[in-house]
């Protein structure tokens, strides 16, 4: 790398510290221009840059340049807390990764960005920093720090940060021993919530909800903004996620989560959620149980909005679900499609700069986190800040999350309900026919899927200012499975060759009664766990294919890394590492199930890949991960909509998940069992899963 591209990623080193304290463990400081310093500190200019000189071991230079106009990044306090969801805020990050966008030249990049760090808003900041990084060619091959690295407070309990304090001061860098993070620190299972914060309050989960805003944020130039099935993609990723919440609730004797479709209502479940932010010197608020929604007027976050605004947004998308038909902001009716129309109305409901008429449909999404994330102070009366709602970062900690997002996406259903059923020509392949499929654990019985705990540390000191240097871990104790196989055997009864994507779902098989389910709910509590090509000879195929090759997931490494130690040479490994923290966390691929297992039925398709293939030039980086996040400046790679094929109301006829199958579909039970035992892992390196429990 060159110095300037080693100064962007020092950047993310202690968000909080000035720019000219040497950073990282090679103790590298900027070599900047005297007037880059705060206004406060150009008059002592020699006495700062001397003071820090003799921990100095080399320097970057950094050239001054004519500077951009800042007015409008400026206009955040830097002590202030920063939400992608209210609408001034997203403004004032888009025209920054605007600016951070424009800049000619690398140097000229960090040049402007070593200037805005010390004053601007540092979440701000490292955010816009993020999507610039990910977006500018002359960027993208760099590794982005983990978010959780950079800002721990958003995934730490405050408590463990004075402890990590007191490690750093007082224990040589090399003799430290890792923090444990409780199990169960923001609540007891006094509260039936609490049951699952261990999958709301995962670290890579949260991660992953972060990640997939940098990759396809709100407000910046339409290139970055407009990507390829943007809005289909906000509907089928958070579907995916409700998927997953809903099954892991049934694992916990749950009820599936309620819609939050009365905004008048007490919401059921508060949250407390034991976090303190180190940037603003704040505590998160807290919601306690049936806590109501009420209208927000804030003029400090430029905020005026009512429930009744999201009412009549509400009613405005739902009638143009029923008609058929979007208005635009010059009144033109655009249709929604059977292909396209659910790209249009993710784009309505998410309200990016792709929405298009925000006048008449609003802010539905986004202003629905800010009304749920002021809900303790909506007049700003208390001086308090938003709730974690507020924050991309921290939303999918709190219950009232997935209530949001289960009405939303029963707005989506609501269109793909008008849709006409896939018929048997849109499933079949002709001439393949699946005759039995298996997923094989090690040591253990077929179709049998192993879940346990497992304990990985994160390196706090990147986060934690003013502090001796050298690594302080956290430690998380965090769900994981026994890597396993899917074995597939499929029939190619043609005389050519053929081509075919395999699409593997596992889903629930009873409801909570212990009763069936029906397959008109069942569909919508599918979860995609692999999807990719296969090439099929004439006669008998055996296809086996690895968990850990997951197209929803990436690695275990991209949540808990050590850049410093696993960090690739370059090249095209270098790329993948980066831009592929966008994924699910491959640790939470499986729901947890039960000790004396949770039988769920694990359904393979293969389709005809002339049906699904999206003519492109082959990613060169980036390709895990796909199903939830596209490709890097490559199109989805699947014509077919999201979810397919159980994204339709069945065809008639079908009342279960048997009945649906064609030839080229297979059925089987599996067990998901867990086993409440705590395996050891280190975070620079990965153990084999296949283990053998009793």
């Amino acid at each position: 790398m060159t110095d300037a591209d080693r100064g962007l990623l020092y950047l993310y080193d202690r968000p909080s510290e000035p720019v000219y304290v040497p950073k990282g463990e090679e103790k590298v400081a900027f070599d900047i221009p005297s007037d880059y310093l705060p206004e406060r500190y150009q008059a002592l200019a020699v006495q700062v840059f001397n003071r820090f000189s003799e921990d100095t071991e080399m320097k970057i230079p950094v050239k001054q340049i004519s500077l951009p106009d800042l007015t409008i990044p400026m206009q955040l306090d830097r002590r202030t807390s920063f939400s992608l969801f209210i609408p001034a805020h997203r403004k004032i990050a888009g025209r920054l990764i605007d600016i951070f966008m424009g800049m000619r030249t690398v140097e000229d990049f960090l040049s402007v960005a070593v200037y805005c760090r010390d004053r601007l808003n540092p979440n701000m900041f490292i955010y816009a920093l993020s999507v610039a990084i990910l977006h500018r060619p002359d960027t993208k091959h760099l590794p982005v720090p983990s978010f959780a690295e950079v800002f721990p407070d958003k995934y730490v309990e405050s408590g463990i940060f004075s402890r990590a304090k007191e490690e750093a001061n007082i224990v040589p860098a090399g003799s430290r021993v890792p923090i444990e993070v409780p199990r169960d620190y923001t609540a007891s299972d006094l509260d039936e919530e609490h049951r699952i914060a261990y999958w709301r309050e995962d670290v890579g989960i949260n991660l992953h909800h972060w990640h997939w805003h940098l990759v396809y944020p709100f407000e910046a130039d339409a290139r970055i903004v407009n990507k390829d099935r943007r809005g289909e993609l906000f509907y089928y990723m958070h579907e995916q996620i409700l998927a997953r919440y809903n099954c892991e609730r049934l694992c916990n004797n749950l009820n599936r989560v309620s819609r939050l479709n009365d905004l008048r209502e007490p919401i059921p479940e508060g949250y407390f959620p034991k976090l303190d932010s180190l940037v603003a010197s704040r505590t998160w608020p807290s919601r306690p149980a049936d806590t109501r929604l009420k209208d927000i007027n804030r003029p400090v976050d430029s905020l005026q909005v009512d429930i009744q605004d999201l009412e009549r947004w509400r009613d405005r998308i739902f009638d143009a679900i029923h008609t058929g038909t979007v208005t635009t902001a010059r009144g033109e009716r655009v249709p929604l499609t059977e292909k396209g129309g659910i790209d249009v109305l993710g784009n309505i409901i998410e309200a990016s700069i792709l929405t298009p008429n925000p006048n008449l449909y609003g802010d539905f999404h986004n202003l629905g986190h800010v009304i749920i994330s002021y809900c303790h102070d909506p007049d700003h009366r208390y001086l308090e800040s938003f709730g974690i709602m507020g924050d991309s970062a921290t939303a999918m900690r709190d219950p009232v999350f997935y209530k949001w997002h289960a009405f939303i996406n029963d707005i989506f259903l609501e269109h793909k309900n008008t849709l006409p059923a896939y018929e048997m020509p849109q499933l079949n392949f002709n001439g393949v026919e699946l005759s039995g499929v298996q997923v094989i654990t090690p040591n253990q019985s077929p179709n049998t899927l192993i879940t346990y705990w497992n304990q990985s540390d994160l390196d706090l000191s990147r986060g934690l200012d003013f502090t001796p240097r050298g690594s302080v871990l956290a430690r998380f104790t965090h769900l994981n499975h026994a890597s396993f196989i899917y074995r597939i055997q499929v029939n190619n009864r043609s005389n050519s060759p053929q081509t075919g994507t395999c699409r593997i779902f596992i889903g629930p098989k009873f409801d909570e009664r212990k009763l069936p389910f029906s397959f008109r709910i069942q569909k919508d509590l599918m979860i995609e766990m692999d999807k990719f090509t296969v090439q099929l000879k004439p006669g008998q195929n055996t296809i086996e294919r690895r968990s850990t090759e997951s197209s929803v997931t990436i690695p275990y490494e991209s949540t808990f890394r050590n850049l410093d130690l696993n960090r690739p040479g370059g090249g095209d490994s270098l790329e993948q590492f980066n831009f592929c923290g966008c994924g699910w966390p491959q640790h939470m691929l499986c729901p947890k199930g039960r000790k004396e297992g949770f039988p769920m039925e694990l359904f393979v398709m293969i389709s005809d890949y002339k049906d699904d293939q999206v003519p492109q030039d082959e990613p060169r980086a980036c390709k895990n991960a796909a199903s939830y996040c596209g490709l890097r400046d490559r199109k989805y790679p699947d014509a077919r909509s999201m979810g397919y094929p159980f994204d339709r109301r069945p065809r008639n006829g079908v009342e279960s998940l048997r009945q649906f199958l064609t030839a080229n579909m297979a059925l089987t039970e599996i067990s998901v069992r867990f086993n409440d035992a705590v395996v050891p892992r280190t975070r620079s390196g990965s153990i084999d899963n296949g283990l053998t429990f009793s």
